[in-house]
């Protein structure tokens, strides 16, 4: 007996070695079948990382395992993925691993792991999974015994886990999607008739057209189906399927023809309650079903009968029906009631334009509010024709309280509306008005909306709409958001567009107000923040909303602009692509007036504008300290009490406040200063040229100043201009920078009379009409900043000039020269003084001579003893009298 037991050993540690050896001589066959079986009869690229084989986990049997399978498709898809399998198993007998390599292999089970199908037609009608050789084509090959020269299948099992499947057709704009499924079946398929029991799990979305029917609806199904495999027939037996949580149970046949595939099914919900229909609604939404109180029926029926082929679809007649039912969460304080529905879905020709749907009455009940609807759409895959009726009233805060949704903000406020409507989708998208035929009328009151284009949530306290055809009457709106309150009336163009698609809102308003902030109607760049309503970030540039397309009259009491409180606003706005053109906006500000014409324009990263302005009696302190931008084209204005009238052609970019970005802008300016007091003291530059020039009083400079400047790249140039004192005329040019740093001249053409009591003397002596006229231009070079400005003159070398051509003119007269003589040097001296001015400035001119000093040296070195006349010791030259006058 022990030898037997001994022998029998032996022989089962023979097997096992041979089970454990056998593999590795055969994967590389297997390796080749495989291969060989792509390159025969598929035209695409087959791949895969590894082919293993098993001869001891699936005993008796062999189990052939491939390892990252990917089939890639050729022209006209060229290098995409067709499908991919993260693991592909087959079960055979394993008598099948010793057959010859010309003869095929019987493979009773397939399972496939995170199998990824990508199914697309092109809108040429080319199809991605046409990847079958013409000269193998599957259909020639007898169904009973499917045969190539590496597989057959005798099917007995099968499985999907964890795969998905993509379908794309490009012509009618279709998609299909089905993520999470799970499915398997037990069958054989080699035999004429038999069965095939399923189990499937998967979610599901659909649209057509941009239309979403189906959205990551959950759907489950176990079904028992008849296969005839000679007729190509397909027969449901016994099935139960889900979509959400809603149960159907279905009979009926798929059959393949020769144009399609021939189709006669019909579905019903067994319970009939109206949890039912809760279960329609995913998921996320409906919350938990489970514990809601209902009353009531809710009846599901439908047929699906006729071909399916490239020119048609089979005829339909769903119907959902509910009468008087309810419903009521637990946890939630109001339940809606009297719910009726009477809903079709129905197609009878077979052609898909002609399908339709029949909202014949959707009505319900929340508290004492009821509502009623009816809606009928046809074409729904052309050019949709909607007919539709709204009767009701709706508090929107019992919204929530009787539905367990989920909503980014509360909602409030009492809906009132009777409402017809008749539209088809192109007449909204062309804006056809003519064809959108509205008839009724809508109010709110009380409600607070909240969206991404707004800054602060917009409380409308009441509005009422008529509608007609083509247009919505807004005969009133009374709001408030942030600071703001306005009123508004006027008409909308499109409201269907803009809620129904993405159409601009396009209307005409007029808008009073009493206070309108800017910064309540912009919107800012960037994402919502977590802490308040407001959908904004306070770290990007501000935006005019997109959606508006419309022109506002406004007439507002005050505007708050950044730092500024403008009164009396009137004008016009035209808003569109983020672009307002302001058109004969005035208002009140700093006690005169300003009116403005431009635009803005926040489409890009950095908004920009384009604006002409033009002041009126402007308080020139009050406006110089509160706009910036006026601080930066003239620095010196601030220490100048008067009026400012100025027109200014302004354009650059806008900064996160929506002020001028000073570095950014350009322009023009023309500027008339009316001033009424100079304070000398808080200026440096003008301290400063009030110490080189003596005979000047800067207090007493003249009242009325017009001058022109232009500005670039930060510069601020300013053309010529004369301004006077007493009879000195002053001409000043140059330019400044926005940090204050000065390239300025100013040339004073000075009366002799104001260079000291020498000269005078010179003058009177010569006793000449002309020459009593001289004056001399007297240059100061200003540099630096406006706080700590350089100044220099030439003061010094055009008295001693001066002082040079006055004696020589003496002295021809005292030898007699004739008056010819006479007036040439007078020519020299009425034509001013060329001096070049030392190009060096320096804050003090300490090493200049004293005027009265180069004078006197000029008198004594040139006359000589020719006059007759010595200076006394003690005598001092006369200063200007006319100075303080």
């Amino acid at each position: 007996m022990k030898k037997i037991l001994k022998i029998v050993g032996v022989i089962l540690l023979i097997f096992i070695a041979i089970l454990v050896a056998v593999p590795f001589i055969l994967e590389s066959k297997i390796d080749t079948i495989v291969q060989n079986y792509a390159d025969e009869n598929l035209d695409a690229d087959l791949s895969f990382d590894d082919v293993s084989l098993s001869l001891i986990s699936s005993f008796p049997k062999a189990e052939v395992n491939v390892e990252n399978l990917k089939i890639t498709n050729r022209a006209p898809f060229k290098d995409e993925v067709l499908a991919t399998a993260k693991a592909l198993s087959f079960e055979m007998p394993i008598g099948e691993l010793f057959k010859g390599a010309d003869e095929p292999l019987v493979v009773n089970e397939i399972i496939a792991d995170e199998l990824l199908l990508t199914l697309k037609t092109n809108k040429n009608g080319t199809t991605n999974y046409d990847i079958v050789k013409q000269d193998h084509d599957v259909s020639t090959v007898s169904t009973s015994e499917k045969k190539s020269s590496g597989f057959s299948f005798d099917i007995q099992n099968y499985e999907l886990n964890n795969s998905a499947f993509t379908y794309i057709d490009e012509g009618s704009n279709t998609s299909f999607y089905a993520t999470e499924v799970n499915h398997h079946g037990n069958g054989i398929f080699s035999g004429e008739k038999s069965e095939l029991d399923t189990k499937t799990e998967a979610r599901i979305s659909m649209s057509i057209d941009s239309t979403k029917y189906l959205s990551n609806n959950s759907i489950k199904l176990e079904a028992l189906i008849g296969l005839d495999l000679e007729q190509n027939k397909y027969t449901f037996k016994d099935n139960k399927g889900f979509i959400n949580a809603l149960p159907l149970e279905f009979e009926g046949f798929v059959q393949l023809v020769e144009e399609g595939q021939q189709i006669d099914i019909t579905f019903k919900n067994p319970e009939s309650s109206f949890k039912d229909f809760l279960a329609v609604i995913p998921e996320t939404y409906a919350k938990n079903i489970e514990n809601v109180n209902t009353t009531g029926n809710f009846t599901v029926t439908g047929l699906i009968k006729g071909l399916v082929s490239e020119e048609t679809i089979p005829t339909l007649d769903i119907n959902m029906r509910s009468d008087n039912a309810s419903f009521k969460y637990p946890d939630l304080p109001k339940s809606v009631s009297n719910i009726m529905i009477n809903a079709s879905v129905k197609n009878t020709t077979g052609k898909v334009d002609d399908t339709y749907i029949d909202l014949n009455q959707l009505d319900f009940k929340i508290d004492e509010d009821v509502f009623k609807s009816e809606a009928h759409i046809k074409n729904l895959t052309g050019n949709m024709l909607v007919n539709a009726n709204l009767d009701g009233v709706l508090n929107l805060a019992n919204i929530t309280k009787a539905y367990p949704i989920e909503l980014e903000n509360q909602l409030s406020g009492i809906l009132k509306g009777k409402l017809n409507t008749s539209f088809d989708m192109d007449a909204i998208e062309t804006n056809a008005y003519q064809r959108i035929k509205n008839n009724g009328s809508v109010s709110i009151s009380d409600f607070i909306f909240s969206s991404e284009d707004i800054v602060n949530p917009i409380q409308i306290n009441k509005a009422d709409l008529t509608f007609t055809t083509g247009t919505v009457n807004l005969n009133s709106f009374d709001a408030q958001t942030g600071k703001s309150d306005f009123s508004a009336t006027g008409t909308i163009n499109n409201l269907l567009g803009f809620l129904l698609s993405d159409k601009k809102l396009q209307g005409n308003f007029n808008v009073t107000s009493n206070t309108f902030a800017i910064s309540d109607f912009m919107v800012e760049d960037d994402s919502a923040t977590e802490a308040s309503n407001k959908t904004t970030s306070s770290s990007e540039s501000l935006k005019i909303p997109d959606f508006l397309d419309c022109t506002i009259t406004a007439n507002a009491k005050t505007v708050i602009y950044d730092n500024l409180n403008l009164k009396n606003v009137k004008g016009q706005l035209f808003i569109k692509d983020q672009n307002a053109n302001l058109s004969n906006m005035t208002t009140d500000l700093f006690n005169g007036q300003l009116g403005l014409s431009g635009n803005v324009n926040t489409k890009e990263v950095k908004p920009k504008f384009d604006m002409q302005l033009a002041m009126q009696q402007f308080d020139i302190s009050q406006s110089f300290k509160d706009l910036e931008m006026l601080r930066a084209l003239a620095p010196i204005a601030k220490v100048v009490q008067g009026k400012l009238n100025s027109t200014i052609n302004v354009s650059g970019l806008l900064d996160e406040n929506f002020s001028p970005d000073l570095s950014t802008i350009s322009g023009t300016a023309l500027a008339e200063l009316l001033t009424s007091n100079i304070d000398v003291s808080k200026s440096p530059l003008l301290s400063g040229l009030d110490s080189k020039l003596d005979f000047v009083d800067f207090n007493q400079l003249q009242k009325d100043i017009k001058t022109k400047l232009s500005f670039e790249n930060g510069k601020v140039n300013v053309q010529p201009f004369t301004l006077k004192y007493k009879d000195i005329p002053i001409e000043v040019s140059g330019s400044h920078s926005f940090t204050n740093t000065m390239n300025y001249n100013a040339v004073l053409q000075v009366p002799a009379k104001y260079l000291g009591g020498d000269v005078n003397r010179l003058i009177g002596q010569i006793n000449d009409a002309e020459v009593n006229q001289i004056s001399i231009p007297v240059t100061a070079n200003i540099g630096g900043t406006f706080s700590s400005p350089s100044i220099s003159t030439d003061l010094t070398s055009g008295v001693s000039n001066l002082t040079e051509q006055l004696v020589e003119i003496q002295k021809q007269k005292v030898i007699g020269k004739g008056k010819d003589k006479i007036n040439d040097l007078l020519g020299n001296v009425l034509g001013g003084n060329n001096t070049k001015t030392d190009s060096t400035n320096v804050k003090t001119d300490s090493t200049k001579k004293d005027p009265k000093e180069a004078i006197k040296e000029g008198v004594g070195n040139v006359l000589g003893g020719i006059l007759n006349g010595k200076k006394k010791k003690n005598d001092k030259k006369p200063q200007d009298s006319t100075k303080n006058n």
